[in-house]
């Protein structure tokens, strides 16, 4: 039922567009570009005036009825905005975008934005209304190995001809963001003009790392077993000035937590650490991969490397955590 944003794009292209747009997703370039490519489309075909809707926890849903059967103040083609963030208009709001589907205006363009939607969400009645009367848009995030694919084809619309290398230069470099991507592209437009070329060496030159991480970061890619990754994030907080100490505090927090579990401790040893329940489902997973003595190991080198470390000179500190990164990441590994 959902269609893709490309979907979209092509028919505002082609000159077509629908009376109903629904826009929902998980990845707010794509929402943000496509609400505006309706947007802009609106206004080049004659839709002057614009009225939002913001759905908020006591939003009457009686103002949509109201809006969909007022006349246009000055006569002129409506585009009726309603932002739904949460992706749950309750009963109400399910009856009212029903009824407006069942008898949409002809002078008017109904643009309906959401966030994340859950799969019950997606293929409720009020979602399936839309969709049936104009188009559901659903932006999905796009998957690390289709990454180079979409930077090419970003650098292609911005008029730059770029080396393959290039292309998966900037999406290691974007980690998975696609904003951060759409940024180092455009900066790219404004090094080498419309028209040029782009190498590697040169994305290599004009690109910072956009990618900013937190010690969380780290712990989760050592954790996940992926070394180099875990390796470059390491080398980026080292860029950023995060003290070694508060990474090595991080390690040695998943790594005790890590091996309580695995020596049968409860789940309250989670909350106890203040585990955020985004990666206690990490964290329980490494515990059951590797035996409670590969924890107790891996504890015991982290006690090594705090006594180490607080008597080292000045940049010594972070071969000790390379090390102790490499070992955690190689251990995932396995």
């Amino acid at each position: 039922m959902a269609e893709r944003p490309e979907t979209l794009h092509r028919q505002l292209e082609r000159g077509v567009l629908p009376r109903v747009c629904f826009i929902a997703g998980e990845e707010p370039l794509l929402q943000r570009e496509a609400a505006d490519a309706v947007r802009r489309a609106a206004r080049e075909t004659g839709h002057a005036e614009r009225e939002v809707l913001d759905v908020d926890a006591g939003f009457d849903w009686g103002r949509l009825t109201e809006a969909a059967g007022s006349l246009s103040l000055f006569g002129d083609r409506r585009l009726l905005e309603v932002r739904m963030p949460g992706g749950k208009p309750g009963r109400d709001g399910a009856e009212a975008l029903k009824s407006y589907c069942r008898d949409a205006p002809e002078d008017t363009v109904l643009l309906v934005t959401s966030g994340r939607l859950e799969r019950s969400a997606r293929e409720a009645a009020w979602a399936r209304a839309l969709a049936g009367a104009g188009i559901f848009v659903y932006c999905w995030p796009v998957p690390g190995r289709d990454m180079p694919r979409w930077v090419a084809e970003r650098l292609r619309r911005a008029g730059l001809q770029a080396d393959p290398e290039a292309a998966a230069l900037i999406a290691e470099r974007s980690e998975g963001n696609l904003l951060a991507a759409d940024q180092a592209v455009e900066k790219l437009r404004l090094l080498v003009g419309s028209g040029g070329g782009v190498d590697v060496e040169t994305a290599a030159g004009a690109l910072a790392d956009s990618a900013r991480y937190t010690v969380d970061d780290l712990a989760d890619a050592a954790l996940d077993g992926e070394w180099t990754r875990a390796l470059r994030v390491l080398a980026a907080l080292e860029e950023e000035g995060v003290q070694p100490p508060l990474i090595l505090w991080a390690l040695a927090r998943d790594i005790r937590v890590a091996a309580r579990l695995a020596a049968g401790a409860d789940e309250g040893v989670l909350q106890r650490e203040r585990i955020w329940k985004r990666r206690a489902a990490r964290l329980r997973n490494a515990a059951r991969r590797r035996p409670v003595a590969t924890w107790r190991q891996l504890l015991q080198r982290c006690h090594r490397v705090d006594r180490a470390i607080k008597g080292l000179p000045p940049g010594e500190p972070w071969e000790q955590l390379r090390a102790l990164v490499s070992r955690l990441a190689r251990a995932m590994a396995k």
